[in-house]
């Protein structure tokens, strides 16, 4: 039987994915290779605050809840991994946050821009550096249970900080992001049987 963290990971992914295809789909002129997600709960959009709860703030929460499940499971293991833990739990705030902080689709110099653009950048900067953390503290000969969580933390945060940084300018930014969020969210679900198996 799957762990109500298992459960409530795959409701992030399933929530984000449905989300940005559904309201995608209804918004007139919106293509997911050149417009980016926020794009969706911008001020003006239509069912902007309904998007922004099920792409962001709903996800988010769900991913912040796997967190503190996994951050209790890895209390007796380095330091690095604890840091690490404390990382991904504020990149599951920071994704949430940009729910909370909707980009301002008709002036990215707002105020409004300059928040919501921080917050995604939090989002990346800190899940990188946590998964980096808890892939490196995590490969340990005498707990082979957290051999998976290992290496899914240093592909997931390599694939993020490429379709972050390296990719929007090789491919369509939009499924650059697009990709960087699934496998963001997609971590979440080995996080969340990491979790389990360490227990």
């Amino acid at each position: 039987m799957k762990s109500w963290k298992f459960i409530a990971a795959a409701a992030a992914l399933l929530s984000f994915v449905l989300a940005v295809a559904c309201y995608g789909a209804a918004l007139d002129g919106y293509t997911h290779t050149r417009h980016p997600v926020a794009w969706l709960g911008g001020a003006g959009a239509p069912h902007a605050l309904w998007f922004n709860l099920f792409a962001f703030v709903l996800p988010g929460l769900l991913a912040a809840a796997v967190a503190l499940g996994l951050r209790e499971a890895l209390a007796g293991t380095r330091w690095s991994v604890r840091v690490g833990a404390q990382l991904v739990l504020l990149s599951a705030l920071a994704f949430a946050a940009q729910g909370l902080l909707p980009l301002d689709t008709q002036d990215f110099d707002a105020a409004a821009s300059r928040l919501h653009a921080t917050v995604w950048l939090l989002w990346w900067l800190a899940f990188a550096a946590g998964a980096l953390a808890i892939s490196v503290g995590s490969r340990n000969r005498a707990r082979p249970e957290l051999r998976t969580l290992s290496q899914a933390s240093l592909i997931a945060a390599v694939a993020v900080l490429l379709l972050a940084l390296v990719l929007p300018s090789l491919m369509p930014a939009g499924l650059a992001q697009r990709a960087a969020f699934v496998a963001w969210l997609g971590w979440w679900l080995i996080a969340a049987r990491a979790r389990a198996a360490v227990r």
